[in-house]
């Protein structure tokens, strides 16, 4: 088949299943696992034993998942935690430079020639990550499936097991765009009303109103709207919300100001937030990389509590 091209960012399961084997079509797994350490079991298979008392979520590569559990025939892993990452950052997920970035794209087969579509085995959170990264770079030719591996498995599709090797390819030439990131200073000057944005927090409900939460302090950046990653998509298939159901969830964010900044606890939850916003015709967003990990961290920067 010739290379695909799709309009959106976001790709149905079906759609999928067409294009396999299209020239020019990279599938990429992009799962990530989320394990509290006070998992004994959780710590000692990663290595983290040492670190057992304390509460810190720590993440776990899908890879394993990915070779013995299965994945989309053709698929290759696509490694977050280190690879499309700068493992050198200050939190989980930094976001990487352009030639970490470029890198990262060449060793998963991908140039400027091609098509990508990225899922993970969990909400999509993980998928728009990855979507988000290549739209900073400058790369529109990229596509989350809805759904993910879960749809994808509920409807009997194929599946495969093993490592994919990916395509040889020369390079992938980065063109970051201006605007889709936002630094702890800029969201510091929109909390004190010198910039013209609203903040939109991807977190659970209960992490933003402060009932929850594993990181020093606990709540949401002051005039935050929340938009939690959960209600974006449903619950059974982890497919994406759409029409009506939609609307009713992102009216607030919306309504609240032409510049939106989505930010979670470590920059993913927010990649999600971005996508439906984007999709939802807001053509201004952005994403606080350091998120909450960075602002909590910080005993000066205010967080917000909801009365019980």
């Amino acid at each position: 088949m010739s290379s695909p091209c799709a309009s959106s960012p976001v790709v149905s399961t079906q759609w999928l299943a067409d294009h396999l084997g299209s020239d020019s079509l990279v599938i990429l797994d992009a799962t990530v696992f989320t394990a509290p350490v006070s998992d004994r079991d959780t710590a000692l298979a990663t290595g983290l034993e040492t670190e057992l008392n304390t509460d810190a979520p720590r993440y776990i590569s899908g890879h394993e998942d990915y070779l013995t559990k299965g994945h989309i025939p053709g698929a290759v892993f696509a490694d977050l935690l280190e690879v499309f990452s700068n493992s050198a950052g200050d939190f989980d997920f930094s976001r990487p430079d352009a030639q970490q970035f470029e890198a990262a794209a060449a060793s998963v087969g991908i140039d400027n020639d091609t098509r990508v579509v990225v899922y993970d085995a969990v909400a999509g959170q993980w998928a728009a990550r990855i979507w988000w990264l290549f739209r900073a770079f400058g790369y529109d030719a990229v596509a989350v499936l809805d759904g993910g591996l879960t749809k994808w498995h509920a409807e009997m599709r194929p599946f495969a097991t093993g490592g994919v090797r990916p395509r040889n390819v020369s390079g992938f030439v980065a063109t970051p765009r201006a605007g889709l990131w936002v630094d702890k200073h800029y969201v510091e000057s929109i909390v004190a009303g010198n910039k013209s944005a609203a903040l939109v927090c991807s977190v659970a409900a209960a992490e933003f109103a402060g009932r929850a939460g594993l990181r020093p302090r606990d709540g949401h950046i002051p005039g935050s709207i929340s938009l939690p990653v959960s209600a974006l998509v449903n619950s059974a298939t982890n497919a994406f919300l759409r029409d009506d159901k939609l609307d009713a969830i992102l009216a607030p964010a919306l309504a609240a100001s032409p510049h939106l900044v989505t930010y979670c606890g470590g920059g993913i939850a927010a990649a999600a937030s971005a996508l439906a916003l984007t999709r939802a015709g807001h053509a201004n967003v952005s994403i606080y990389d350091g998120s909450l990990n960075e602002w909590a961290a910080d005993a000066a920067a205010p967080l917000s509590l909801m009365p019980r």
